[in-house]
């Protein structure tokens, strides 16, 4: 008699002993070692129309297809489940390979994609999203956004409305999209916004919004959560008083605040040990002193792109000027 360790491949770490008698298996007997503490952790947020999104999750901006592809093997396999991507990012293809590599089931994964100014429109947009169907070797996306709220963003979102209707998105919503923008497509069209992507950090809050959005039901999600360490942001002494209390860095203290607030950061890292670091927010929970500290931080308006009265971004944006 022999034993015969042997993977299932299941993201609970299911393994199978094989007991041998010469060339005959008798029996098997399954068991899990081993599920990865993060994702059991995980808190997650339900949306508008019911679907259950992880309260945080990793972002690829920028990243060239081949290192985003390790970058998601990584983040996956530290536990992230919540993936965010965009046809502008060029990185979709990497983004699916990972999905086809990782092991863990489709279902167990929430793919979230964006269409681009460039295929605005109903139609052009809805082949657009074809497309990145097929780069991300999926048959749906969780969530699909309009990326920004520049062209036929009514045609855009009516494409997506029919994504949504066909299954090929579980969920669809709007980033940058700041008052009475948002505003109109969430008055005018039949699905409301489940989320809204836009820059939120502990030195922009988005409270005005966070207010707005509340009675549609829309979720935030923030792009920019360590505001791309502008503002002295991993220096700024008042989170660091609130991590040492908990042994935690600015950058957890920060990613705890925003998921208590219920909103979903995504952090972009490429590397594992940062990966594990902003995962690893989920065991503390900051006192009401420590919420009122950090509330005293926000600045009342963004530190990356004012996407609400920057004439130049729109016009870059547009393709009427040059990027400076």
């Amino acid at each position: 008699m022999k034993f015969a360790l042997a993977p299932q491949g299941s993201e609970a770490h299911l393994y199978y002993f094989l007991i041998l008698t010469g060339q005959k298996r008798i029996f098997i007997i399954t068991f899990a070692i081993n599920s990865n503490p993060n994702v059991t952790r995980m808190k997650t947020i339900q949306l508008n129309n019911g679907v259950e999104m992880p309260a945080l999750g990793f972002g690829v901006f920028r990243l060239s297809p081949a290192e985003c592809e390790r970058c998601v093997l990584d983040a996956i396999e530290m536990g992230y489940r919540s993936i965010d991507t965009a046809q502008d990012y060029k990185n979709e293809e990497g983004v699916g390979a990972a999905i086809k590599k990782c092991g863990i089931p489709r279902d167990r994964l929430f793919i979230t994609t964006k269409v681009w100014i460039s295929n605005a429109g109903e139609q052009r947009a809805s082949l657009s999203i074809e497309e990145s169907l097929r780069k991300l070797r999926t048959d749906y996306v969780d969530l699909l956004l309009v990326h920004e709220p520049y062209g036929d963003c009514y045609g855009t979102y009516r494409a997506m409305e029919k994504a949504y209707q066909a299954g090929k998105a579980r969920a669809i919503g709007l980033s940058n999209f700041y008052n009475v923008r948002f505003i109109d497509i969430a008055e005018h069209m039949d699905v409301k916004p489940a989320v809204l992507q836009l820059e939120t950090h502990v030195f922009a809050q988005q409270r005005a919004m966070r207010a707005l959005i509340r009675d549609y039901g829309t979720r935030l999600m923030a792009w920019g959560p360590l505001a791309q360490g502008r503002h002295g942001f991993f220096e700024n002494e008042t989170l660091k008083a609130i991590g040492a209390k908990y042994g935690k860095t600015n950058a957890q203290v920060a990613l705890n605040w925003l998921v208590s607030q219920d909103i979903m950061p995504v952090p972009k890292t490429s590397h594992k040990e940062r990966m594990a670091s902003n995962l690893d927010i989920f065991d503390f929970e900051l006192s009401s002193e420590g919420m009122e500290a950090i509330g005293r931080l926000d600045q009342g308006e963004t530190l990356i792109n004012d996407f609400n009265k920057d004439i130049d971004l729109a016009q870059m944006f547009l393709g009427l000027k040059p990027w400076s």
